[in-house]
């Protein structure tokens, strides 16, 4: 898998395919949405509104490409957003859980770049 051109183009579609299965059942208060920066290879699930007086804003998913690794930074799906990417053929060690400390992710079955 040529990892420059079909990196971006599978993250966003992972996470294109998660905000809408979101948006089916929407709360009419809150948006979700998602932020592409292809330029910096930054992409981002968010949720932004108010509910019971309360703001919300919060990332889903936060995911970036660097050094042809995709380094996932904050991840609340159910599955995990490596699990997604394992099953579109990406090998583990182009997949770094960049919410784990740097000195722990030696201890996952993923790539531990610090």
């Amino acid at each position: 898998m040529d990892q420059l051109t079909e990196y971006p183009k599978l993250i966003k579609h992972i996470l294109t395919e998660y905000v809408e299965l979101s948006n089916r059942h929407p709360n009419p208060d809150i948006e979700t949405f998602l932020i592409v920066d292809e330029t910096k290879a930054h992409y981002i699930w968010m949720n932004l509104g108010w509910q019971s007086g309360e703001r919300i804003t919060g990332i889903t998913a936060y995911v970036r490409i660097r050094d042809g690794q995709f380094w996932i930074e904050e991840d609340w799906t159910e599955n995990g957003i490596a699990a997604d990417l394992i099953r579109k053929g990406v090998p583990k060690e182009d997949i770094v859980l960049a919410f784990h400390e740097p000195r722990m992710r030696q201890y996952t079955e993923f790539a531990a770049a610090s």
